[in-house]
């Protein structure tokens, strides 16, 4: 899938963020991260946290290559889109991503108490080296909305 492809499914529509967007991303990202660490949290509010952590911060890099997702299903087609505009590199923590999704729907609505310590854990390590190499991408890609 490209760019075009998403932007012609009507998942993706031209956006020009701004630095007080991608700050607000940012902030929303750490609150997330730090709720997630928050041991009285269950492990599906803290997976849930964490993920939406992961969210924001995928969704700065799409933003600041000119998009915003859009319509139902807008977190997958973050995740399919996050390769695209940061580095194919990612295609695979973009599938651990999307599968991470797909464990937090199902604690959202279906069953809850299904997910470990160990789960939250490898999210939360996962999500704060993403967070690390956005912001290197950012520094390099994006001067303008780096902080």
């Amino acid at each position: 899938m490209t760019l075009s492809e998403l932007q012609a499914l009507g998942k993706l529509r031209p956006h020009k963020t701004s630095r007080r967007e991608v700050s607000d991303l940012l902030r929303l990202a750490e609150r997330n991260l730090s709720d997630a660490q928050v041991e009285g949290v269950s492990t599906d509010g803290r997976f849930r946290f964490a993920y939406e952590a992961a969210i924001a911060l995928a969704s700065i890099a799409i933003q600041c290559t000119g998009f915003r997702t859009t319509g139902v299903g807008h977190h997958q087609t973050t995740l399919v889109a996050l390769p695209l505009v940061m580095d194919a590199e990612l295609t695979e923590l973009a599938g651990y991503f999307d599968t991470c999704r797909t464990k937090r729907n199902a604690s959202a609505y279906d069953r809850g108490g299904e997910i470990s310590d160990s789960e939250v854990a490898e999210l939360l390590r996962e999500v704060a080296a993403f967070r690390e190499k956005l912001i290197a991408w950012l520094k390099t890609n994006h001067p303008e909305f780096s902080q």
